[in-house]
């Protein structure tokens, strides 16, 4: 895929599916699940202050008479009851309005009506890079401080999950570090060999996996070359898996306020997918984000 608009395209080539909007009163949420309907893509539970969305869509000119509503004024039971339809199956996935990450991933974890499966969440970005030829896969930008080895492992396998709905058979997945030679100085680039090893050994499957490579030659096949790097990824990554959350989130940024970049998003690892933008993402990244969703519950 070259940029977000074939990843939309592939989503209208699905079955449409249902989401559950937690805390529906927000107007980019409201916008871009609107966007989605109209795409034909999802249809919408709406779960929240009924009052303030019917305020919101009023202004926007949305017909609320196209959705489910359930009026639940409080945030925690709100998050609660779009993540019980989903582990009902009454959604297919769960997307996060206008409430704190942190109420949400609660009911998210919450024992009785959660979808925890018991693998690590994480955050799986897509790039839209307006200087570059195709899609990038970012992982993880938000919720994994410093990953462990096998944190690190299990995120690379949420990310390739992410790749193979966007009809990417066997993904590259690059180890991003500093340098792009082992160092034991650098804990990031013995780690990253490892995982190297494990995709070798049949331990991370369904991907190619390269490490340490920097984010130059992990991207540019000129890079890869110049610096006479022979590696399969070397220049062709899909994902890029980046050392800690730092890292992450500042290239993540990067993308968005220099490169002004596109992007979508979602986490990974529970039962189904979860949209988990940031309340500062436009209604155009919510869409993106929510068309990502319908790939992965597509799968």
């Amino acid at each position: 895929m070259k940029n977000l608009k074939d990843l939309v395209e592939l989503a209208k080539t699905k079955d449409k599916k249902i989401i559950s909007v937690a805390c529906c009163q927000d107007k980019e949420v409201l916008t871009a699940v609107e966007n989605a309907r109209r795409l034909g893509i999802v249809d919408a539970i709406l779960v929240g202050d009924i009052d303030k969305t019917k305020e919101i869509a009023d202004d926007l000119g949305i017909d609320l008479n196209k959705y489910e509503l359930i009026d639940i004024k409080d945030l925690t039971e709100a998050c609660l009851k779009s993540v019980k339809l989903v582990s009902s199956n009454k959604a297919d996935m769960v997307m996060k309005g206008l409430v704190d990450t942190s109420i949400i991933l609660k009911a998210v974890l919450n024992k009785e009506v959660g979808l925890r499966c018991g693998k690590i969440l994480s955050q799986v970005s897509i790039l839209d890079i307006p200087s570059y030829d195709r899609l990038i896969i970012l992982s993880d930008p938000a919720m994994n401080i410093s990953p462990d080895l096998n944190a690190k492992k299990q995120i690379i396998e949420n990310a390739v999950e992410v790749a193979k709905s966007m009809d990417i058979e066997m993904p590259k997945v690059a180890c991003i570090c500093a340098k792009e030679k082992v160092n034991p100085k650098m804990p990031d680039t013995v780690e990253a060999k490892e995982l190297e090893d494990m995709c070798k050994n049949g331990q991370i499957k369904d991907c190619i996996v390269g490490g340490p490579l920097a984010l130059d030659n992990a991207i540019s096949i000129e890079a890869a070359k110049h610096k006479g790097i022979d590696n399969p990824v070397a220049g062709k990554a899909d994902i890029l898996l980046m050392p800690d959350i730092k890292a992450g989130n500042v290239l993540y940024k990067s993308v968005v306020f220099f490169a002004k970049g596109d992007t979508a998003g979602i986490v990974m690892g529970a039962k189904a997918p979860i949209v988990l933008t940031s309340r500062a993402d436009s209604d155009i990244a919510k869409l993106n984000s929510i068309a990502l969703g319908v790939l992965v519950a597509s799968k």
